[in-house]
């Protein structure tokens, strides 16, 4: 186990899935857990399933991320650990994406991340880490992630510029660029369960490694980039994807 006992984590979007995970094993590795999210009821079931503290906040509402932080500082004083995992997956082929499509993609996946990490920055401790999660979709030139990949290549872009101007206060950023994870972001596509599993059935096919990550392998690499184990990684992008970056083409 990796020690992070007596440490303060947030983790956006922590209601599900890789944040569901990671805030497991955060706890069990002895940090104080926050979570957020935006169905209340979603937040506090899995809050108590956890053991941890939950919150109900849209990462693309400004004003719901300052009343987090406030309240954040309030009960816990500063931050250690943000995880900054929020976001959605909306496919739709070039020539049909949708100014609507658009601006709720880039509104959670891009300008909410940067502005959660804006907002928490004040309470951040001296040597905190921050982690973003992104996607190899923002490398892959993935059919039908245009918006999505743009708004996770993006992020890169600006975990990269923001390790360097932290470094100063010894705050490392990192990204987690996952592959196909089972995870429930697929379902709230709006794609029926034949096409979810015709979607599956294809990623998996393209994985060298010929299977979907689990949450739990995301969680295992974001668990050690938080730890002090990782204190000189700072600007790096994690692929853990089973190979499928590596060989984009392989069928």
């Amino acid at each position: 186990m990796r020690n992070l006992n007596g440490k303060t984590a947030v983790i956006t979007g922590g209601n599900s899935g890789i944040g569901y995970a990671t805030a497991k094993q955060f706890k069990e590795n002895g940090a104080n857990v926050i979570i957020t999210g935006r169905a209340a009821e979603r937040v506090q079931a899995a809050a108590s399933e956890l053991g941890v503290k939950g919150i109900v906040a849209d990462v693309s509402n400004l004003s719901a991320l300052d009343d987090l932080v406030e309240y954040v500082k309030s009960e816990y004083g500063k931050v250690d650990i943000l995880f900054v995992n929020a976001g959605i997956f909306a496919p739709a082929p070039v020539g049909q994406i949708s100014e609507e499509m658009f601006d709720n993609q880039m509104s959670i996946n891009f300008k909410g991340a940067v502005f959660t990490i804006e907002k928490f920055l004040p309470i951040l401790n001296e040597g905190a880490s921050i982690i973003n999660l992104s996607s190899v979709n923002a490398y892959t030139g993935m059919p039908n992630t245009a918006v999505y990949a743009a708004s996770k290549a993006a992020l890169n872009s600006y975990t990269r510029t923001a390790s360097t101007e932290l470094a100063p206060r010894k705050i490392r950023v990192n990204a987690v660029t996952p592959g196909p994870v089972s995870t429930p972001i697929f379902g709230k596509t709006g794609m029926s369960e034949e096409q979810l599993n015709g979607f599956a059935a294809a990623m998996q096919d393209r994985v060298p490694l010929k299977r979907f990550g689990e949450p739990e392998d995301v969680a295992n690499l974001v668990v050690f980039l938080a730890s002090d184990e990782a204190s000189f990684i700072t600007g790096a992008e994690y692929n853990i994807d089973g190979g499928i970056n590596i060989n984009p083409l392989l069928q």
